[in-house]
């Protein structure tokens, strides 16, 4: 008696599955393009490399590579500013005063602060 109640039971498996497959349009019965369809879901979310990390990914290249350009701009600018305070003697003097507060020594220096960058 179970083995008539299994086969009826596949029976009506069977039943299910023919009703199912012939519901579908047959283009989408492709083994290839079921297959297509699972590797670009894989690909897209599953993936260790999926696609939002690639966005993540190209932001912060862009991002390093406006870095290395700004790097690049203050580097040319630093290498002349030395270049100037190699060749001309004025122009070391003036560095010398405006950022290391250096005088002669028949000056005297006053320091005004303009209250912009005093901290509490």
């Amino acid at each position: 008696m179970s083995r008539q109640k299994s086969i009826a039971f596949n029976h009506t498996i069977q039943k299910y599955k023919m009703k199912f497959f012939s519901v579908l349009p047959s283009w989408s019965k492709s083994k290839y393009l079921i297959t297509a369809a699972a590797f670009i879901t894989w690909m897209f979310f599953f993936d260790r490399n999926d696609i939002p990390f690639q966005f993540k990914r190209i932001n912060e290249l862009k991002q390093l590579e406006q870095s290395e350009k700004n790097m690049d701009m203050k580097i040319s600018e630093t290498k002349k500013e030395l270049e100037l305070l190699k060749t001309n003697p004025s122009t070391l003097e003036k560095y010398a005063r405006e950022n290391y507060m250096m005088k002669r020594d028949n000056e005297d220096l006053f320091i005004l602060n303009n209250g912009l960058n005093m901290t509490k």
